[in-house]
């Protein structure tokens, strides 16, 4: 596993982990497509902390997942902006720390998941028809309820009856 600190960027640390959220958990080279797009400007820096992180453990962005992407709060700068009749109000610009931890991809076990699922899915397709089967008749039966319904258009025949 590797690890890339940015300290003191001068990104507000609720804006950096919506960015944050979205990359964690990704593969490295398909998270670096999705930050290129985004028009934020915690994208560019992340997309440069995640690329360090992979450069840092000397992988290539293909090998690995993002297992955390962390935006702590840094410390505010406070500057002062000169308001009416000799006042000041405060201006607060808020910096963060950016933590990105790498690590290889988790190798998969497909072989035996699908093993199971393979000996398992004919089971589930003899089961399957038969519920099939039932969802029809019942389908049906709903259809032939409303007709039954609608053959309370004897009044009508009757009233029809009655005009002539």
């Amino acid at each position: 596993m590797s690890r890339a600190l940015v300290k003191y960027v001068r990104v507000s640390p609720t804006k950096a982990r919506l960015i944050a959220q979205e990359v964690q958990g990704m593969n490295a080279e398909l998270a670096l497509a999705s930050l290129e797009f985004m028009p934020n400007k915690a994208a560019g820096i992340i997309s440069k902390a995640i690329a360090s992180a992979v450069a840092n453990g000397s992988y290539e962005p293909q090998e690995v997942e993002i297992t955390s992407c962390r935006v702590d709060k840094a410390a505010v700068i406070k500057r002062w902006r000169a308001r009416a009749r000799g006042t000041a109000s405060r201006i607060l610009k808020p910096t963060s720390h950016i933590l990105v931890e790498v690590a290889p991809a988790a190798v998969e076990v497909v072989a035996p998941a699908k093993k199971a699922e393979t000996k398992s899915a004919p089971k589930a397709e003899e089961k399957a028809p038969a519920k099939k089967a039932s969802a029809k008749k019942v389908a049906s039966d709903e259809a032939t309820e409303p007709k039954a319904k609608t053959k309370k258009a004897e009044p009508k025949a009757k009233a029809d009856g009655k005009d002539a």
